[in-house]
């Protein structure tokens, strides 16, 4: 696998280890989809976490103004499906900490845990597996600047949009890869519901 990987390596990496499969799903969002990507199955071995996380890593590194505030700069990510690749960035790029932001439950807001703050003028940058709707990474945004963080740049390992995610700009966004999901609204209007597919409902 060359340094910085091929999206259809990457592709390939994650249909081998069952991160990435084809049938009928419906997300906790309500949507429909053919396809389904759980990334935390790929990260569960060291070397793909380490493969992915590196070349994330040197993505974030090639752009001159974050290169500049490396030894300042803290990775944030949503738990729990974040954390992998923030320990994975922060060693590579060698930056200065991590931090989390979590749920008590889906009721209440995101929040770090007691003890864990993010200091006023800290630069941030956020990362996650996936961008898929957005949702995390935007609550997560409004959490590090609650307290007084800069959140200067996003990164994740697989871009998987749906018509309504937010472009985040003018933030530097990194991907390894970019997947074109298909989705439907609901049930009458999925295709595969129509033709009998057998459902999946995920969880995350």
């Amino acid at each position: 696998m060359h340094l910085l990987p091929t999206q259809e390596e990457i592709v390939q990496l994650l249909e081998e280890t069952g991160a990435l499969r084809e049938g009928h799903f419906e997300y906790p969002s309500g949507l429909h989809s053919r396809n389904y990507l759980q990334v935390a199955l790929a990260m569960r071995y060291y070397h793909h976490q380490r493969t992915l996380s590196v070349a994330l890593s040197r993505l974030v590194r090639a752009n001159l103004e974050l290169h500049a505030m490396i030894p300042k700069l803290s990775i944030v990510a949503p738990a729990t499906g974040g954390l992998p690749v923030a320990y994975g960035v922060c060693e590579a790029l060698e930056a200065r900490l991590v931090y989390w932001g979590e749920k008590q439950n889906e009721s209440e807001p995101m929040q770090f845990r007691q003890h864990m703050f993010v200091e006023a003028g800290e630069k941030v940058l956020l990362v996650d597996d996936i961008l898929r709707t957005g949702r995390k990474i935007t609550e997560l945004m409004r959490l590090v600047a609650s307290q007084g963080g800069e959140v200067v740049g996003l990164a994740v390992v697989v871009y998987q949009p749906t018509p309504w995610t937010p472009d985040f700009k003018p933030l530097p966004f990194f991907h390894l890869v970019k997947l074109d999901g298909i989705y439907y609204t609901d049930a009458a209007a999925c295709e595969l519901c129509r033709r009998g597919a057998p459902l999946e409902k995920v969880w995350v």
